[in-house]
């Protein structure tokens, strides 16, 4: 197979803050800044993997980005899940930072998830696979 994933976007209400979120908090690492006028092509990535997948922070300004991201949160869907290696430990982790769970930690056949708020309007999920 010769196509895969480069970049995955994620909605945000403010660059900045998501910014210092997700690098901040959760631990990612700023890629690429290319700045366009008010907002930026301004991508994070994973320590682990830095030449892996990049999370693009994308502004929500199309009108409707804003309804459908209500929309999910409303019906606690999250966005996106993320992958982590020990998922108790970043719930503690994160849970100590301020991070607010509308989702505790949860065992389901084959992985342990749980889902958080990014402050930046929508509900992320991490999960660990146990299986």
């Amino acid at each position: 197979m010769t196509i895969w994933i480069n970049v995955t976007s994620i909605l945000v209400d403010d660059q900045k803050k998501a910014f210092d979120f997700y690098t901040n908090v959760l631990g990612f690492e700023k890629k690429t800044e290319i700045p366009l006028g008010e907002a930026s092509w301004l991508t994070v990535v994973s320590p682990k993997h830095l030449d892996g997948v990049e999370l693009l922070l994308e502004p929500d300004s199309h009108p409707a980005a804003k309804t459908f991201k209500a929309a999910l949160v409303e019906d606690d869907i999250p966005f996106t899940s993320l992958a982590v290696d020990d998922l108790d430990a970043e719930h503690a982790r994160l849970t100590e930072a301020g991070v607010r769970f509308t989702q505790a930690p949860t065992e389901l056949p084959g992985v342990k998830i749980a889902v958080f708020d990014d402050t930046c309007g929508n509900l992320i999920q991490i999960a660990e696979a146990t299986a």
